[in-house]
């Protein structure tokens, strides 16, 4: 069982769908079932109808899964595991004030000494549960990062319980992990400190399978920096509303870090030919927003012209090859959205067109249906008397709206049975 582990406390960055497509090509490939887990046991964070939007862009991106819980569902499991381990002695009761820095524990004070868990809870005393802190190393294997021997110090006497008797995050996904019988862990590099603890929870609950990890390279900027921030323009929410399309960042996505690939552009269907994790490369990618601009074109070229259509309201194969002209000046269905849009306006000539749009405009309302663009234009040039290049700069901004662009004869082909709506 592979999962994809979620926090719905945000906006779903470009390294969470990374690790969502990754984990669930590796589920394919390994023939096992995939759940998606909403991290949720710390529920002050958690933002309401953020669950649903990840859902959502799952479903967007064909990641599909055999099952979906919210962690808060095994609060009650949690605390019983938690509580488990206290009455074994693998646990104690912390009364300590809580610091900034909780990493130094509490000095180890209340580990030596013996607490009543329902009498304080019974009474109100703040408190917390912290795990004893391990008699041996701990051994964890990371792909990336070999077999890792942790000594006791470095993984501590961390909280499992907080004040609110909630299980802490770090400890619910140990314990669902250990309850689901992860097999293989994939997640992004920010978590690697965390898999000597998961292990120690796991072995002191009697867990002996051993859980692999793989922890991903982080995603950087131009300036070498992870890509933490959903505000700028690497936002995965940006990224839609800029018309950057799912194939395209699907396919952007399983390229970095993958050295070997052996076609640059392709889909998600014809990346589970091929893919293998274990041909990631161990460093850190950076991301490229133009490489992304390219291969998002590379797709609306690819994409089916009467589909494409239907993005700009339409059903017409034509309005989808119309489209595909301006693929040499615009990469994202925002800009052939731009290039569109006005073929289909009002026109505004300047001054010096204004005279003869509007001559065109009546010419073109009342002739006959032509066929071809050449017959088209000749039949203007006789009609209107204008001359050859003032007819042609008129003509492209009554059928364009625009001063320059693709050929208008291939313009023409594909809007010639919208005329009439073109040039009202």
């Amino acid at each position: 069982m592979l999962r994809i582990a979620l926090s719905p406390t945000g906006e779903m960055r470009l390294e969470n769908l990374r690790t969502a497509l990754i984990t669930y090509i590796t589920a394919q490939l390994r023939n096992e079932p995939l759940l998606v887990r909403m991290d949720d046991a710390d529920t002050e964070a958690v933002i309401e109808g953020k669950d649903t939007e990840y859902m959502q862009i799952l479903e967007k991106f064909s990641i599909a899964h055999e099952q979906v819980y919210h962690q808060s569902e095994h609060k009650n499991i949690h605390i019983t595991l938690a509580i488990r381990l206290l009455e074994e002695g693998k646990a104690f009761v912390c009364t300590c004030p809580r610091s900034s820095d909780d990493a130094k524990g509490c000095g180890k004070n209340c580990a030596e000494r013996t607490h009543d868990y329902a009498s304080l809870k019974e009474k109100g005393q703040a408190f917390v549960i912290r795990m004893q802190e391990p008699y041996s190393p701990v051994v964890s294997k990371d792909r990336f990062h070999g077999t890792q021997s942790t000594v006791p110090e470095a993984v501590g006497s961390f909280i499992i319980l907080d004040e609110k008797a909630a299980p802490t995050p770090l400890f619910a996904s140990a314990c669902d992990d250990m309850l689901s019988n992860i097999t293989l862990v994939i997640r992004e590099a920010s978590f690697l400190e965390q898999m000597p603890k998961e292990e120690y929870i796991k072995k002191a609950l009697g867990y002996e399978m051993q859980t692999e990890y793989m922890h991903l390279p982080s995603l950087l900027n131009e300036e070498g920096e992870r890509l933490e921030s959903s505000s700028d323009d690497t936002g995965l929410l940006t990224l839609f509303k800029e018309g950057f399309i799912p194939d395209a960042i699907i396919n952007y996505l399983l390229l970095l870090g993958y050295p070997d690939a052996p076609q640059e552009v392709f889909t998600l269907p014809e990346a589970l030919t091929w893919y293998d994790y274990t041909r990631l490369s161990p460093k850190p990618a950076t991301f490229d927003k133009e490489r992304l601009r390219r291969l998002n074109r590379e797709h609306l070229h690819r994409m089916d012209d009467r589909a494409l259509s239907t993005i700009f309201g339409f059903a017409d194969a034509d309005i989808g090859r119309l489209a595909k002209l301006y693929l040499g000046e615009a990469s994202t269905i925002s800009e052939l959205e731009a290039k569109i849009r006005p073929v289909f306006s009002p026109k505004i000539a300047d001054k010096e067109l204004k005279e003869a749009v509007e001559a065109l405009r009546e010419i073109i309302w009342n002739a006959p249906v032509i066929e071809s663009f050449e017959a088209f234009r000749a039949y203007l040039l006789k009609e209107s008397a204008l001359d050859a290049q003032t007819l042609d700069r008129a003509l492209r901004v009554l059928l364009t709206g625009a001063s320059d662009g693709p050929a208008l004869e291939a313009v023409y082909s594909h809007i010639k049975s919208y005329l009439l709506e073109v040039i009202s």
